[in-house]
């Protein structure tokens, strides 16, 4: 059970106790992200997260991490469109120091400017890293088709030339409108005392200030219609479908977990059965869903030979015409759900599984469903139910596509058929 608590300065705390650990897993989760930023500062929240490692009043960047790894620790952050989180693994001894790091970075990072540079350095690499991956490439890509034009449309890492041109006051300045008490929240799991945790909690905190941001603009999915093609000296094609989705806290987002497992989300999918098994066109092929706040889409991707490439394109819009026109069987619907149980369960003997699910529910929507909750919504989930959303998500009228290959003549051919 998921037990929540305030600060006195407004920050959030989410926790769930459980004894049977002996470690403790505990996050700051923050609404800092690409959506938040504006123009000229695009990338700027991913940059902040680096820069949060390289130092505080009380320590240097070798003492963040030699002070963890001394304890058998781990830490670590992330940086995603609609939040960044900061996370700390420790046996629930070390739980005392894990506050006090986390806390220290958030609150006293001092920002050297001689480690701005270096650092831009570094995140400028990861760019280029993202620029020679063209599976990675070919994600963000479609993702900036379907939401062309919003605030989902930038991508988290930037440009080279606004992180080059990142300033220590820009970084204040954008921390003081996004790194907001009421706009944070601390979720933690595993074993520790609870009543101990909000006291480490509101001392490491205090005098953190009052406040909240603004909330991005709600966006919604931008229609059909719109396909990318980046040329590159590659030897596969990457290609990837975007239709419609849900948002995370839709009641079929749920359902559409289940569709997933059912048509690549799995080696027994049906886009790896046929498009690898069968046919051998292949090594990569998959679905996957995204949802945000208010939105989600659903994508399907493959990676193979140039040659193969609009063929392979072909078959998986012929599974998406099969949904359409005949669904899926009811051995398909039981399978898929009790995959997707086993997964949950197995998922759940993790305490960092456990703190990031609590602290991105609980940061997004406001709450988190019991393990036996979501059992009980999976177990709902019947053929009517797919039969109502199958047309919702692959309406071929509202599909976009994205490519990474070196042929322009075959992307023609592929934008074609993605878009006829």
């Amino acid at each position: 059970m998921v037990k929540k608590a305030v600060l006195k300065n407004g920050i959030k705390v989410a926790m769930q106790k459980l004894s049977e650990f002996r470690s403790v897993s505990i996050g700051v989760w923050i609404k800092a992200g690409s959506v938040y930023e504006q123009e000229r500062e695009y990338g700027i929240s991913h940059f902040i997260e680096h820069m949060l490692f390289k130092g505080t009043t009380n320590r240097t960047a070798q003492d963040i991490a030699s002070e963890m790894d001394s304890v058998g620790g781990h830490l670590n952050a992330f940086t995603a469109k609609e939040c960044t989180c900061y996370y700390a693994k420790v046996t629930d001894a070390q739980l005392k120091l894990a506050v006090s790091i986390l806390a220290d970075m958030v609150k006293n990072s001092v920002f050297d400017e001689t480690e701005m540079e270096k650092e831009k350095g570094v995140v400028c690499d990861e760019i280029l890293m993202v620029e020679d991956s063209p599976e990675e490439l070919v994600h963000d890509l479609l993702c900036a088709e379907v939401y062309k034009g919003t605030a989902l449309e930038s991508q988290i890492l930037g440009s080279e030339k606004n992180v080059r041109s990142f300033t220590r006051s820009d970084i204040l300045n954008y921390m003081a409108r996004r790194y907001m008490p009421d706009d944070m929240l601390i979720a933690c799991a595993g074993n520790f005392d609870e009543q101990e945790l909000l006291d480490l909690l509101e001392e490491a905190f205090s005098g953190y200030g009052t406040g909240s941001g603004a909330e991005y603009e709600n966006v919604c999915y931008a229609g059909g219609g719109r396909f990318s093609h980046i040329k590159k000296d590659i030897e596969q094609a990457h290609v990837c479908l975007g239709f419609p989705g849900f948002s995370f806290d839709d009641d079929d987002q749920l359902a559409m977990l289940i569709l997933n497992n059912v048509l690549g989300g799995s080696m027994s999918s049906r886009l790896f059965q046929t498009i690898r098994e069968e046919k051998g066109l292949a090594y990569s092929v998959y679905s996957y869903p995204s949802s945000y706040k208010t939105t989600g889409y659903f994508a399907l991707y493959a990676g193979t030979g140039e040659k193969q490439a609009y063929e392979v394109a072909s078959l998986m819009l012929t599974e998406v015409d099969k949904l359409l026109k005949n669904g899926i069987t009811q051995k398909e619907l039981l399978r898929a759900k009790e995959q997707f149980k086993g997964s949950y369960v197995l998922g759940q003997e993790s305490t960092s599984a456990r703190s990031n699910s609590i602290g991105k529910s609980e940061l997004l929507r406001g709450y988190t469903y019991t393990e036996s909750q979501i059992m009980e919504m999976v177990d709902k989930i019947d053929m009517a139910t797919m039969e109502r959303i199958i047309p919702k998500i692959f309406d071929r009228s509202r599909l976009n596509g994205a490519l990474v290959s070196r042929d322009d003549k075959g992307a023609e051919a592929i934008r074609k058929l993605i878009l006829s």
